[in-house]
């Protein structure tokens, strides 16, 4: 299959690929203005809890995955958590004989108060700053109040987002007098602003995230979560914090592969799968072809089993990421592998054994950072906090709503998360940064953008709109640009394929060349925008005399 791309790559010495063009150019701004990667990324991430509401924002979590100058690699857990009140029962399954559907009876744990986990996004940022930034938070928080006062314009992409959420929103005056006045979407073109925003951001620039988490500004949130039923406290915004951990390294192929490790997913997992198919000549295989969907899809099947059985928070579940990123493991696993028909496949390991957005940016001093934040659902719990204008997150919406497993609820426990910003090596020097939301969606994505650019030798920009396929044991879903032909044979192997109009969200990819240049890609499934920044300084020792005689 030939990948013919909707949008075009941009190049450069530094680079910054975010989901939306106005966040993009703030990172931009920051690299631009003498700011490293670090800076451009917290602006870019800041500016992205304006213009992305429905993706992100100061009330939620996520991973911040970054490379320093030295080639050291380290991930901040700005996860959030269970508050200190909840317990394993307090949600009832919508579902109790279906072990892949989490949702809760009367939707408890993905909309409204109740709904909230505990956010670090703030905290996250902050910590990535103070670690490696040269900008104050005050600096590269200018952009994102500007956006929040000045307002910007609605795209497609986010009109199309109110509406797919508009019975939910309209439930929620506030929400619903802020995206949908008069009762409608906001039509394309629209100007949003919002001013209670402004001010949370303006009081942030000046007194830290102490504002938020102790300050005026989680009093408010608090008030308003509690008068709407909610049981978070001062005391959760005040203990949770950002966990600074080490990350998971795989090999493929002579390509060294870095990723975060749980509570998130996707080191684990994603290692694991490239274990498996590093047996099988994926290359001579081909692209899209029936054989390497169905090598893929049973991949896929793998992990997500092995995920649900013991893939959690590491302080309340001891997971066995040894075993499960071993070459070992993968052997035995891939044993099992049928390569004429699809199978079901259980977890070979025990305990004790789509809505979110994303930024990679690059600076000429060689600092990366592949992060992924959210909210976790389209416009998270789908209410807004009057006095603060956030939209609050609803991540316990990742937890199980059953009690005994590794992915129950516990309070103080973090979600388990299937992002993945992940950052390629060879021969120990960054050779590609990638990473996408898309919820569960988000590992299976990272996974085929990686086989893309190894094994069937991709450019980025091809990389990151390639169509994809995803399951977890279910439904083997399909975009549109997969051929009805390969979608027969799947059929026939036992697979029961589901057209979808996309697989997760926009993936924003740099690939770094020899020498040194880098290109920037965004895909189609989003409002994603590469700005590289090509000059740089005058060449040592260039004087010019106006004065001179010609």
């Amino acid at each position: 299959m030939r990948i013919i791309p909707q949008k075009r790559p941009a190049t450069g010495r530094a680079m910054v690929v975010t989901n939306h063009h106005a966040a993009s150019a703030a990172a931009a701004t920051m690299l631009a203005e003498g700011g490293n990667a670090v800076d451009a990324a917290v602006a870019g991430l800041l500016a992205l809890s304006v213009c992305e509401p429905m993706m992100v924002g100061l009330f939620g979590g996520g991973t911040f995955h970054l490379r320093d100058g030295q080639g050291e690699h380290t991930i901040l857990d700005g996860l959030s958590c269970a508050p200190l009140a909840a317990v394993p029962t307090m949600y009832t399954p919508a579902a109790p004989d279906d072990p892949l559907n989490i949702e809760a009876v009367g939707r408890t744990n993905t909309l409204g108060a109740l709904s909230v986990a505990v956010p670090a996004n703030l905290l996250a940022w902050c910590a990535a700053l103070e670690r490696e930034g040269r900008f104050s938070l005050d600096d590269v928080i200018q952009p994102a109040i500007r956006l929040a006062k000045r307002g910007f314009l609605v795209s497609p992409y986010l009109h199309d987002c109110i509406a797919d959420c508009a019975a939910d929103i309209a439930a929620d005056a506030a929400l619903a007098a802020l995206l949908m006045p008069g009762g409608k979407p906001l039509p394309v073109g629209a100007r949003l602003a919002n001013p209670a925003l402004a001010e949370t951001l303006a009081t942030i620039a000046r007194e830290g995230p102490a504002a938020l988490h102790g300050g005026a500004i989680g009093q408010s949130a608090i008030a308003e979560l509690s008068a709407r039923g909610g049981i978070m406290t001062m005391a959760d915004l005040t203990t949770h914090g950002v966990i600074e951990r080490q990350v998971i390294r795989g090999s493929y192929r002579g390509y060294e592969v870095v990723l975060p490790p749980p509570p998130s997913a996707a080191g684990v997992h994603v290692t694991q799968m490239l274990n498996m198919l590093e047996a099988f000549d994926v290359k001579a295989l081909g692209f899209a072809t029936p054989a390497t969907l169905h090598l893929v899809a049973e991949a896929l099947k793998m992990a997500f089993a092995d995920r649900a059985a013991a893939t959690a928070d590491p302080a309340f579940v001891k997971v066995p990421v040894t075993r499960l990123t071993s070459k070992a493991y993968a052997a035995e696993r891939r044993a099992e592998f049928d390569p004429a028909a699809a199978r079901r496949w259980g977890a070979g390991v025990a305990v004790g054994e789509d809505h979110t957005t994303h930024l990679t940016v690059a600076d000429s001093d060689g600092r990366i950072v592949a992060a992924t934040h959210t909210i976790n659902s389209l416009f998270g719990a789908r209410i807004l906090l009057r006095e603060t204008g956030l939209i609050p997150n609803n991540y316990m919406a990742l937890f199980n709503p059953r009690a005994g497993l590794a992915n129950s609820v516990a309070p103080g426990k973090r979600v388990t998360t299937s992002m993945s910003p992940m950052i390629i090596l060879k021969d120990g020097a960054p050779w590609a940064a990638l990473g996408l939301p898309g919820g569960l969606r988000i590992f299976a994505s990272t996974f085929q953008a990686a086989l893309n650019l190894i094994d069937h030798g991709m450019s980025a920009q091809q990389a990151v709109e390639a169509p994809r396929i995803w399951t977890q044991g279910g439904a083997l879903e399909l975009e549109p640009a997969i051929t009805k032909e390969a979608e027969a044979a799947l059929r026939a192997m036992g697979h029961n394929t589901q057209r979808v109009a996309a697989v997760a969200g926009g993936m924003s990819c740099i690939r770094f060349h020899p020498d040194g240049m880098m290109e920037g890609a965004a895909c189609w499934r989003a409002d994603g925008t590469p700005i590289g920044i090509a000059g740089g300084m005058a060449r040592p020792g260039v004087r010019f005399n106006p004065e001179a005689r010609s």
